[in-house]
């Protein structure tokens, strides 16, 4: 009976997840992750939908969810964690169900390619690293980020590429797709500090030095503004490039609201630094991840339907 307990199935009826972990597991958390996703669907030169869609469901469903489930077991935080503002004790449920939800990913992007398998099984294995105790890649500054820089954001780029298009070795890294994925990883890199700001006591009881710890509150804003802005560069030579003049006015109309409550927040928390709480890094984040989730949707539906 305490066995049943532990993993999720009460005496007298059974439910095959407890409460604790799906809450862990963190699945609205993908929304944040998701515009990357719809960035390379958007610019894929060949759409297989029905790998597309497996994909989709692979990261967003599966293994970003792991990946958030596995940090909780490791971290078992007390304090707010990325949408959980209480987060409820782990269970050992917890590390089975990010296990299995890890093997499940690999298995079914078996059904897209073994390249993106392989890519899978390597962003699981990173982003273990990340979190595992004796390796624990988030306590130091610079190489946890650069681990998130990269593989959060050109690496996931690049495998959902793979997934949506087909593409082969011999074509990862020509030009168009080299400079998508350093857009990739500067707009995911610009947004990542920010996500810490409200953890810093937290995370130095815990013993892991954050980026934005080793920045400061300010230093945290000014080096995510130094991102975006190269960011917003080479996307707009990226799209000059390609001849679509269209799709650079279009960004910087989407960017505004970012912009602005990026600007408010910055200005709170100079006069304030408690306005570095939970609460405004999870507005900031929505505000971002709709204004570039509708954005990059926009572009898909004009490249299916031309609408501009």
């Amino acid at each position: 009976m305490r066995m049943m307990k532990e993993f999720g199935v009460p005496y007298g009826g059974i439910h095959l997840i407890n409460t604790s972990t799906l809450k862990h597991l963190r699945f609205p958390f993908s929304f944040f992750l998701l515009p990357v996703f719809l960035f390379a669907l958007s610019q894929a030169g060949q759409i297989y939908w029905d790998s597309a869609l497996l994909a989709f469901v692979i990261l967003h469903v599966l293994v970003f969810p792991a990946s958030n489930g596995y940090n909780s077991y490791q971290d078992r935080d007390e304090t707010s964690i990325g949408i959980l503002k209480y987060p409820p004790a782990v269970t050992r449920q917890l590390y089975y169900v990010t296990l299995a939800f890890d093997i499940a990913g690999v298995v079914a992007g078996l059904f897209i390619s073994l390249y993106f398998s392989l890519f899978v099984l390597c962003f699981i294995l990173i982003s273990r690293a990340y979190s595992y105790r004796k390796i624990r890649l988030k306590k130091y500054p610079i190489w946890g980020f650069i681990t998130v820089f990269i593989f959060q954001g050109g690496f996931v780029y690049l495998m959902s590429l793979i997934a949506i298009s087909h593409i082969q070795p011999a074509g990862y890294f020509t030009v168009n797709n080299m400079l998508c994925m350093a857009l990739a990883s500067l707009f995911l890199g610009s947004a990542y500090p920010l996500t810490q700001i409200y953890q810093h006591e937290a995370d130095r009881k815990d013993g892991v030095i954050s980026i934005s710890y080793l920045l400061g509150y300010r230093g945290t804003f000014i080096f995510s503004a130094i991102l975006f802005s190269l960011a917003t560069l080479l996307l707009t030579l990226y799209f000059k490039l390609n001849g679509r003049q269209i799709e650079i006015w279009l960004f910087f109309f989407f960017i505004i609201p970012v912009v602005y409550a990026l600007s408010v927040w910055f200005n709170k928390v100079r006069r304030n630094t408690g306005s570095a709480n939970f609460e405004n890094t999870m507005r900031m984040n929505l505000i971002n991840s709709c204004c570039m989730n509708l954005y990059f949707l926009l572009l898909i539906f004009n490249h299916q339907l031309s609408l501009f």
